[in-house]
């Protein structure tokens, strides 16, 4: 870690600490007066991690003019339950200095009748363009895309472009070029401001800007959003509708919040949770959200014990099989892991086709043939010296064998068909694994074990 990520992070600690600190002694000026310097993402983080009740009093003392901007960096949960508290003059207040994009994201949200209060304070300007964002599907290009982009004109010089320039006050965060359009509102290409800056003011823009920026549909998703900036560099990108009309653009911040939504959906999606889950929600909301998930784990451990039922008179006989019988499940449970992670990897990325995924899954399947025979020997050798058993030893080793093989098919086999489904791998990927791992694991050693050493 750098010095400055040392600093920052000194800064971040200090600033939560400090913020319990005097919450607790009733200090309150002197924390409204730290939290008038923190900047709106960090004054959110601060948030989310504090209780109810702690988070009620600080978001009461964060400066009015921090707080709209604020409630957009802060998960659906956390936010909607500062929003119940709001008085509704405090509410519209906030709503009238969000950006498009975001008061749409928000609105959604919220129930119905402060919904209907907030729409009713907006001016018609700012209603229309709150009607057009909310046109397009949520995590798509439309609903993120701002409207504060500048254009010129393709057919005037740079003469122009910069008398054009000094009329604006301020140029709009992330401006690192002008969207170009011909006289129809046509996206034609974007004039990029160090052209601007370098070349001669009698210079047609025409001539200076770049056709190789292109325009991103307004019905991409979030997603290939994200994969479009990683792959072509942009800071910011135009959108345009299906007739190829400059609707707005979309900047590099709203690439890092589409990264930082992805990763944590990632994370609690593995786990069954939802990524705006409130850390420090009341227990009862917490619990509701949490037992669906444990319902479904239920299901399928009785299904796994229900197979071993079916071998129950085996296990009997020959208890080493209930002290080995954990080994075969859990060696297919990791092997299948593993392929799972890299298939939704590669489905996440757009690196798996169908041109490519038959080579994916033979090439899966042969590792877990290989491994299989590998570990199958190993775990024999220990199963033999532990209790001097060859035929133990040889039906452990085969299932081994049979439970590797199953884990890397089913650890391809199954994002990919949940993902033709329409259903996130990430979320029910896991649970579908271990299952068919469990029970190709304890079906295939016991099954062998009733066959051959009874």
């Amino acid at each position: 870690m750098t010095e400055l990520e040392n600093i920052k992070t000194e800064i971040q600690e200090f600033t939560l600490d400090q913020a319990f600190i005097l919450l607790e002694n009733q200090e309150l000026d002197q924390l409204e007066l730290l939290l008038a310097d923190v900047p709106p993402g960090q004054l959110a983080d601060i948030l989310e991690s504090m209780p109810p009740k702690e988070r009620k009093q600080l978001w009461e003392l964060i400066p009015e003019a921090m707080g709209s901007e604020t409630l957009t960096f802060l998960h659906d949960e956390v936010r909607n339950s500062l929003i119940a508290d709001m008085p509704t003059e405090e509410l519209i207040a906030a709503v009238e200095q969000m950006e498009i994009n975001d008061l749409a994201d928000m609105m959604e949200e919220l129930p119905e009748p402060v919904r209907q209060t907030i729409e009713e304070s907006l001016s018609d300007e700012i209603r229309e363009h709150l009607e057009t964002s909310l046109s397009f599907e949520d995590g798509t290009a439309g609903r993120l895309m701002s409207s504060d982009v500048i254009t010129v004109r393709n057919d005037v010089t740079l003469e122009v472009v910069l008398r054009y320039l000094h009329i604006h006050e301020d140029l709009p965060d992330y401006t690192d070029g002008l969207m170009v359009v011909d006289r129809e509102g046509f996206y034609q290409g974007k004039l990029l401001l160090n052209k601007v800056l370098t070349h001669d003011e009698d210079t047609l823009v025409r001539e200076l800007m770049s056709t190789q920026h292109y325009a991103i549909p307004s019905n991409t998703s979030e997603h290939d959003i994200a994969l479009f900036f990683e792959q072509s560099n942009f800071v910011s990108a135009a959108v345009i509708d299906e007739n190829n009309h400059l609707l707005g653009r979309i900047t590099m911040d709203d690439v890092i919040h589409i990264l930082r939504a992805e990763a944590d959906h990632a994370l609690m999606s593995s786990a069954g949770l939802d990524e705006e889950a409130d850390l420090f929600a009341p227990v009862l909301r917490s619990t509701r959200q949490r037992t669906v998930w444990l319902f479904i784990n239920l299901i399928t451990a009785f299904l796994a014990a229900w197979v071993i039922g079916m071998y129950a008179d085996t296990v009997e006989k020959i208890v080493a099989l209930a002290v080995l019988m954990p080994v075969v499940a859990s060696m297919g449970g990791i092997a299948g892991s593993q392929t799972l992670t890299l298939t939704i990897r590669g489905l996440a990325l757009n690196q798996i086709t169908s041109g490519n995924s038959s080579w994916l899954a033979r090439k899966e399947v042969l590792i877990g043939v290989i491994n299989g025979l590998i570990w199958s020997v190993v775990v024999a050798g220990i199963a033999w010296l532990w209790f001097q058993d060859v035929g133990i030893s040889l039906v452990i080793g085969a299932a081994i064998v049979i439970n590797l093989i199953a884990a890397a098919g089913a650890g391809i086999a199954i994002p990919l068909t949940l993902n033709r489904m329409g259903i996130d791998p990430a979320l029910s990927g896991a649970v579908i694994l271990t299952t068919v791992t469990d029970v190709v694991g304890f079906m295939s050693f016991l099954g062998l074990a009733t066959q051959y050493l009874l």
